[in-house]
C-alpha cells in the first residue's frame, strides 16, 4: 500500500489562515499535487503573523507549490483560468463573493472544465448567516462550544483551532466523496463545508443528551459525570496525572494495584453507576491515597493494572515524545518566523493516518515554500511558453521571488 494515495490528484488552492491550508495539507499529505495560489506581490498575509499565528503558515503549507499571482489583474484571472481545464480540484476559504470578484468563482471556473470538483470552505453553510464574517472563535462561541468547555459563567475557546480543522476535514471528505460520484457521472460540482455547522455537529452529543435526559447541558468542568473515576489528580512532588475508570473491570484493577480493599468491598461503590452517586467523598479520599506517590511511580501503578491515565502534557512535551519520535509521528519541517531564508528544522504532527499492514505514515516532500518560488515551474507544466512566463513578470502580474523582502510589523 501507498502512504500517497492521492498522487496524480490536481489542486489548486486559494486560501490563508487555517482552514483552507489544512484542507490543501491533507490533500498534499496523501500524495496530491497542491498549488498553493499565493496574491501578488507579497504572498498569503498567513506568513506575517505573529502571536498565536505565527506558526500558520509553517504547520499548515508544506508539500504545496507556490504561484503567486496577481488576480486583481485581468492577466492574472486570465492566467489561472488557463491552468483549469487541467486540474481536478479548487479549494478556497475566502469571504463570501472573494472570489467572484476575482473571476475564479464556481460560474467563472466550472465552464472550463465540466469535472471540475470546487471546494469552497465558508462561515456559513446556505441559509440566513451565509454572508456573514465567520472565524473558528466566533463559532466556537456561537454554537455553545466554548460555553460548554470554560467553568460555569466563563465561556472559554478550546486550546486549538479544531472548528478550523473539522470544517476543512469534512471539506475533504466531501471533495472525496465528489470525486467517487464523478467516476459514474462524469460531471463535477461544488461542495462546500462551513465553520458553524461543523462545530454545531460537535454538539450532537449534548443535544442528544439533552433530548435522552430532559436535562439541560452542563459545562464539561461541572458536567454529569458518566463514569466516577474521570479526574485529574495531584501527586507527591507538585505533578498531576488524569485517571480514568471506565469499567468495573478497571475499577476491581484499580483498588487492587492500590490496595484499596475497604473501597474494593464498599456496596455502595459496587459498579459505576453507584460510584457516581459517591463522587462527593470517594474522588479527595482517592486524592488523599494518590497524594503518597510520586508522578513517575503513579504513571506505573496505572500502566501496570491497565487503567485509562495520562500525564496532563502541554505542547512543548511533544517535541520529544517517545511514542512520536518512534512511530514517524513527527516530521521535520522547517520553520522561519516570516517565510525568510533564516530558520530551524522542527518535528511536526504527521497526518495521523496509517496505510496498509506496513503501517506506512505519509511523509513530507517539500517544505513549506517561499512565495512564488514555483511559478516558472508550474506553469511550464501547464503549457505556458517561457517568453509568455517572462512578460507575466514584467507585467507584475507574478511575484518574482528572488526580489521579496519580508516586512513585518513584528520585526
Amino acid at each position: 500500500m501507498s502512504a500517497v494515495p492521492l498522487k496524480g490528484l490536481k489542486i489548486l488552492e486559494f486560501s490563508h489562515t487555517v482552514m483552507g491550508p489544512s484542507a490543501g495539507l491533507l490533500f498534499a499529505e496523501l500524495g496530491a499535487d497542491v498549488i498553493k495560489i499565493e496574491p501578488a506581490p507579497d504572498g498569503d498575509k498567513t506568513r506575517r503573523l505573529g502571536g498565536f499565528g505565527a506558526g500558520f503558515f509553517s504547520g499548515f503549507n508544506r508539500n504545496k507549490r507556490s504561484l503567486s499571482i496577481n488576480l486583481k489583474m485581468a492577466e492574472g484571472q486570465a492566467t489561472i483560468h488557463r491552468l483549469i481545464p487541467k486540474v481536478d480540484v479548487v479549494l478556497e476559504n475566502f469571504g463570501p463573493g472573494t472570489m467572484e470578484r476575482l473571476g475564479c468563482g464556481y460560474k467563472h471556473l466550472a465552464p472550463l472544465n465540466e469535472r471540475l470538483v470546487y471546494l469552497a470552505l465558508k462561515g456559513y453553510l446556505a441559509g440566513p448567516y451565509e454572508n456573514r464574517p465567520a472565524l473558528d472563535e466566533v463559532v466556537q462561541f456561537q454554537s455553545g462550544l466554548a460555553w460548554m468547555t470554560g467553568p460555569p459563567g466563563q465561556p472559554l475557546r478550546a486550546g486549538a483551532s479544531v472548528v478550523d480543522i473539522l470544517g476543512a476535514m469534512f471539506g475533504v471528505i466531501g471533495v472525496q466523496a465528489a470525486l467517487r460520484e464523478l467516476d459514474h457521472t462524469g460531471a463535477g460540482q461544488r461542495i462546500s463545508s462551513s465553520l458553524f455547522e461543523s462545530a454545531v455537529f460537535l454538539m450532537s452529543t449534548h443535544m442528544a443528551g439533552m433530548a435522552a435526559t430532559g436535562l439541560e447541558a452542563r459545562p464539561m468542568p461541572a458536567r454529569r459525570g458518566a463514569w466516577a473515576i474521570y479526574d485529574v489528580f495531584n501527586t507527591k512532588g507538585g505533578g498531576q496525572l488524569f485517571i480514568g475508570v471506565t469499567s468495573d473491570q478497571q475499577w476491581k484493577r484499580f483498588v487492587a494495584e492500590f490496595g484499596l480493599e475497604e473501597l474494593a468491598s464498599d456496596p455502595r461503590l459496587e459498579t459505576n453507576v453507584t460510584r457516581l452517586g459517591e463522587r462527593e467523598w470517594l474522588l479527595p479520599a482517592l486524592q488523599e491515597v494518590l497524594l503518597q506517590y510520586s508522578q513517575k511511580e503513579l504513571e506505573s501503578r496505572c500502566e501496570h493494572s491497565n487503567i485509562s491515565w495520562a500525564p496532563v502534557g502541554q505542547p512543548k512535551d511533544l517535541f520529544e515524545d517517545p511514542h512520536l519520535k518512534a512511530t514517524d509521528g513527527l516530521v521535520d519541517v522547517f520553520i522561519s518566523k516570516f517565510g525568510e531564508d533564516i530558520g530551524k528544522m522542527t518535528g511536526l504532527p504527521a497526518v495521523p493516518i496509517e496505510f496498509g499492514i506496513e503501517r506506512k505514515r505519509p511523509g513530507i516532500r517539500l517544505q513549506p515554500p517561499k512565495i512564488g518560488v514555483h511559478n516558472q515551474e508550474v506553469l511550464l507544466e501547464y503549457g505556458f511558453e517561457k517568453d509568455e512566463i517572462d512578460s507575466l513578470y514584467k507585467a507584475n502580474v507574478l511575484t518574482d521571488y528572488h526580489k521579496i523582502k519580508i516586512n513585518s510589523d513584528l520585526d
